[in-house]
């Protein structure tokens, strides 16, 4: 496939175009039409990227819920011209394709097959197009989760740490990615995969001593403690140096919001019904914290069963995380989708079932979006027809999750190569 790289350039300067676009058209429909293009939270980037330029923090602008890292990079905004933090999103859509594009061709994809994975499922993609044009920064996390698990099976795990430790400073969900990251980090030990039963570990099989000393030695292996060093490193001095500025208003809206959040808004969630009806409920935030539970008992098994490769794993992670968790929206497909491209070349179906699968996934939010117009734009009660459409959206995603785990195939040339790591 020599065409390759020159079929990636294309779809790279096709996909920058597409999005340079709806940038601009959003600043005609933003000046234009009563529903604006850019999507709320710009504005509040913008606003927050304001204070901190004016030596504020950043949490006096009412529903920033982030990291002030991201006012700060978004001060050109404030300073230059509004739509910079939207060409920010889009450098950051764009290079996370590159770094999908190399990660694939080190797994073993032929250049013209990791072009087509990465145009298909990421740059031509009308969804990631939306998201970073109209000025939602999930690109650069999408940038850095990418990033993580490229350093990570070419085997740079400082670099991997480092990107590790950012992710999640921007959001917590890559938080999940921390066990199948360790499993797989120690099944190098030994020198290949699977070396939690490896035979350097025979001779302390039957002792008591051993029994005691052999998962510690396997869990403090020295891949997995640079790892957990640098990441941890990255994440502390970041989480200190915004204390020390901000105090625990920085620790209340960047991390601890987001583990007791309760959006009792319409969303794709199977829970938001429950949570809404309870609002006022005692046992609201314990039903909150217990929508966690199914979450984590199949993050637990998935994380088991494929963490040997390492970017499978971390795509069912986020698929399940979205799927299951108690708030999601549509900027949340995001978070799977740039993992996506990894995957495709192990995922072996005919193009019919593919297409079947596309098709069902869009039919799910289409019957979702129907009663969420009426209900917020008409004011039409259709709270129960939002919440049942938001459990068939979860049986049809469930659906697609177990049709790809039972079409995967890791392919020989892949296992060879994360093997001779």
């Amino acid at each position: 496939m020599a065409g390759g790289r020159p079929a990636l350039g294309a779809a790279l300067g096709a996909a920058l175009l597409a999005r340079l676009g709806l940038v601009l058209y959003g600043l005609y429909q933003d000046g234009a039409m009563r529903v604006r293009y850019t999507d709320v939270d710009y504005r509040v980037f913008t606003d927050a990227a304001r204070l901190v330029t004016e030596g504020r923090s950043p949490y006096r602008r009412a529903t920033y819920r982030y990291t002030p890292l991201l006012a700060w990079l978004l001060a050109p905004n404030v300073f230059l011209v509004e739509a910079f933090g939207k060409l920010l999103f889009v450098a950051g859509d764009l290079a996370a394709a590159v770094v999908a594009y190399r990660a694939l061709r080190h797994r073993g994809a032929a250049a013209g097959q990791a072009s087509w994975c990465c145009a298909a499922a990421w740059l031509l993609n009308p969804l990631p197009m939306a998201v970073s044009s109209r000025g939602n920064a999930e690109a650069l996390v999408a940038l850095l989760v990418l990033a993580t698990l490229y350093f990570v099976e070419v085997g740079s795990v400082g670099k991997a740490a480092a990107c590790y430790g950012l992710a999640v400073h921007m959001k917590i969900y890559p938080l999940t990615y921390a066990l199948p990251i360790a499993l797989h980090l120690q099944s190098r030990r030994c020198g290949r995969e699977g070396a939690l039963d490896s035979e350097c570990d025979q001779k302390e099989k039957f002792t008591f001593v051993g029994c005691i000393w052999q998962p510690l030695v396997k869990m403090l292996n020295r891949d997995l403690l640079l790892f957990g060093a640098v990441a941890g490193s990255v994440l502390a001095a970041l989480t200190g140096a915004f204390y020390h500025l901000y105090g625990w208003e920085f620790l209340e809206h960047a991390y601890l919001y987001h583990l007791t959040r309760r959006d009792i808004r319409h969303n794709f969630s199977p829970y938001f019904y429950m949570l809404y009806l309870t609002a006022e409920s005692k046992w609201s935030f314990c039903l909150g914290l217990a929508a966690f539970l199914p979450q984590l008992l199949l993050l637990l098994v998935a994380s088991v069963a494929f963490y040997r490769d390492l970017a499978f794993c971390c795509f069912l992670h986020t698929a399940i995380f979205v799927s299951f968790n108690k708030v999601c929206t549509s900027q949340y497909f995001v978070w799977y989708l740039c993992l996506l491209p990894l995957v495709m070349p192990s995922i072996k179906m005919s193009r019919h079932r593919g297409v079947l699968l596309l098709f069902l996934w869009f039919v799910g939010q289409g019957l979702w979006l129907t009663p969420a117009y009426f209900l917020e734009f008409k004011g039409y009660n259709t709270f129960l027809l939002v919440w049942l459409a938001g459990l068939l959206f979860l049986f049809i995603n469930s659906f697609i999750l177990s049709q790809i785990i039972s079409h995967y195939q890791k392919e020989a040339r892949v296992a060879k190569k994360l093997k001779e790591q």
